[in-house]
């Protein structure tokens, strides 16, 4: 199948057959005819199959059929909702790579930026809008965005923008938009709340299902590595130095643990940028930037980066600390090995997170490949670490103040 039995017009095929797009996707073969009919469309699908194009082609070719010529007075005629920055700033671009040949105008606004530039573009007309939550329910309060136009909602990656606390105001959006509207659900993940939220505000939508979860891609080669907790960064710096080449992404579970690293790493004359959540947005758009750009070739990264980001020609994926949700694992090396490319995921297990790794070979169905090779092994023998306080009596029934204290969440 090409990309032109999709019944895609004219100029859509020839941007893609020019930007080297050969064959759609199974994930767009069955999303894209749905959404040229106005369906209601719930998807599921493997990260790296190609969900953004599956919905980004059809709305453009139903937005080009009935664009309006003139520059003034646009509305906001499709709303995208994303989880994330990096995410809804992906978007946008491949939304404005697509839409070359046509006089379609896309913005995107999120938190973390200044306010007023994205004022600006919104005051100048916007047929399609990419947003984060918050920015977008902090416009509205401002009366600075108007969604009385909006034919096409987008939800994308809605477990993760559910996982992060947004279902009020996924809610809130779909209910300051039209009453009669097209809704678009993308999800890696199916659970009950995603299923839930869909049950309550899609109208007798069209369910698509590519791949399951527990999937990883079959171009990702999967290697374990059992060490000590305290020599991770050792055996991290060793597998850079004799194994692990070219561009790498290396997760960690915290933002303080993506501090540590980068300062290791760079102290050990690596080209080195992170990025996390108490990064200000200027900062991880600066380190995304330069890791396309070649100007870094490792970015260590909080899972804020684990979903839905398309790094071109990326060698590696480095979990430093194995996730204790096994379906990051999935989503974590799914950014290697993408549309056809090959990719190696190098995993470092420490006794303690043994668990996690039965949770992710479970889900994946999968012996992941241990390599013993290395001079940082882990003692068979070894237990999990328990962490006493010096100094500290434990009295039965009785807390510690410092218990009592609530901990500070690092991510």
């Amino acid at each position: 199948m090409e990309f032109k039995d999709l019944k895609l017009n004219k100029p859509l095929v020839r941007t893609l057959v020019q930007k080297g797009y050969e064959q759609p996707t199974l994930v767009q073969e069955q999303v894209i005819p749905l959404v040229l009919e106005g369906k209601d469309v719930i998807a599921s699908a493997q990260t790296g199959t190609g969900k953004t194009a599956a919905f980004a082609l059809p709305i453009l070719q139903n937005l080009y059929d009935r664009q309006d010529s003139s520059k003034k007075g646009r509305k906001v005629r499709v709303l995208v909702v994303s989880p994330t920055r990096e995410l809804a700033i992906q978007i946008e671009e491949n939304f404005k790579s697509y839409a070359e040949s046509t006089v379609l105008r896309t913005a995107v606004v999120f938190g973390g930026a200044s306010i007023e530039p994205q004022k600006k573009l919104l005051d100048a007309g916007v047929d399609i809008l990419i947003v984060t939550p918050g920015r977008l329910l902090d416009l509205h309060k401002q009366e600075m965005v108007n969604l009385n136009f909006v034919e096409t909602l987008v939800l994308d990656e809605a477990d993760l923008m559910l996982d992060m606390g947004f279902i009020d105001d996924v809610k809130k959006i779909e209910r300051l938009c039209p009453t009669e509207k097209q809704i678009l659900l993308f999800s890696a993940t199916m659970p009950h709340k995603v299923v839930q939220l869909a049950e309550t505000i899609l109208k007798n939508p069209e369910k698509v299902e590519v791949a399951p979860t527990s999937s990883v891609v079959k171009t990702v080669s999967q290697v374990l590595y059992y060490t000590p907790k305290p020599q991770k960064i050792e055996l991290c710096l060793y597998l850079l130095r004799n194994t692990i080449k070219g561009n790498i992404i290396i997760f960690r579970r915290t933002k303080y643990g993506v501090d540590k690293l980068e300062k290791s790493l760079l102290k050990n004359g690596y080209k080195v940028d992170s990025i996390h959540g108490d990064k200000p947005q200027s900062e991880r758009q600066d380190a995304m930037n330069k890791f396309k750009k070649g100007e870094v070739n490792i970015l260590i990264a909080t899972d804020v980066a684990a979903r839905g980001l398309d790094i071109k020609d990326l060698d590696a994926v480095v979990n430093f600390d194995l996730p204790n949700i096994p379906e990051t694992y999935v989503h974590r090396i799914g950014r290697t090995g993408r549309a056809g490319e090959v990719g190696t995921s190098y995993s470092l297990c420490s006794v303690d997170e043994k668990p996690y790794l039965a949770s992710i070979q479970k889900l994946i169905n999968t012996h992941i490949s241990v390599e013993t090779e290395h001079p940082y092994p882990l003692d068979p023998k070894a237990k999990p670490e328990v962490h006493k306080k010096k100094g500290s009596k434990h009295r039965p029934g009785r807390k510690s103040e410092a218990s009592k204290k609530k901990k500070k969440r690092w991510y």
